[in-house]
């Protein structure tokens, strides 16, 4: 893991205090299924889905597998789909390694891959694709919903244990923008700081 990504994830842990009530009542069905799951001792697979799998899904999976890692939280397995195929937005990219995120590979392509290094054998493949990819698991996993359109494009995701709507507000507000990654850092970071909460309190009710 980064130093800067270290320092990102320090930020979003004195943002969690900022979490609204209203948020945490949102929030608090996937602390409770993730709780379950390490309680239980399985491994926890959360699939991250939006409309195109290309900003607020790639943003949420990153985030998440981070903040487990920061939280030491062992057995969870963070991935991202959508309802159609797109590509990840340069604009999410380059919020993303502004915070620390270092994406290997080449931005040639219509839908180009990367991967994304966590550190601790933890290498994350990112690219756009629907949420039964190959890539992501067929079944035992909970779709957590990050946008609205995504809800009614997919009211059903086959092979999910368990469907978690946590909407996100869409950084596509500011493509086109002179300062667009400025724009989207700050939405990664008001992201970031909802899933370090969702993390935090799994590991603190892990402890009590």
């Amino acid at each position: 893991m980064t130093e800067k990504l270290t320092s990102t994830l320090a930020t979003l842990a004195s943002k969690t205090s900022s979490v609204s009530m209203e948020r945490q009542a949102v929030l608090e069905p996937l602390v409770e299924y993730v709780l379950d799951r390490q309680r239980a001792n399985e491994t926890t697979r959360l699939n991250f889905i939006c409309t195109h799998n290309a900003r607020r899904s790639h943003i949420s999976q990153l985030m998440a597998a981070a903040s487990a890692m920061a939280n030491d939280l062992e057995n969870i397995e963070c991935y991202s789909g959508g309802v159609e195929v797109t590509r990840i937005h340069p604009n999410a990219i380059g919020a993303l390694e502004e915070l620390g995120f270092e994406f290997n590979g080449s931005d040639d392509g219509d839908n180009p891959v990367f991967l994304v290094d966590l550190g601790e054998a933890n290498l994350i493949e990112v690219f756009s694709k629907k949420y039964d990819d190959d890539s992501n698991p067929p079944s035992d996993f909970a779709a957590v919903m990050v946008c609205s359109s995504a809800e009614e494009a997919c009211p059903y995701v086959e092979g999910a244990s368990k469907r978690i709507s946590v909407t996100f507000e869409d950084p596509k507000e500011f493509d086109g923008q002179d300062d667009a990654v400025k724009g989207y850092v700050q939405r990664s970071l008001e992201i970031g700081a909802e899933i370090y909460y969702v993390m935090q309190q799994v590991s603190s009710r892990l402890e009590a």
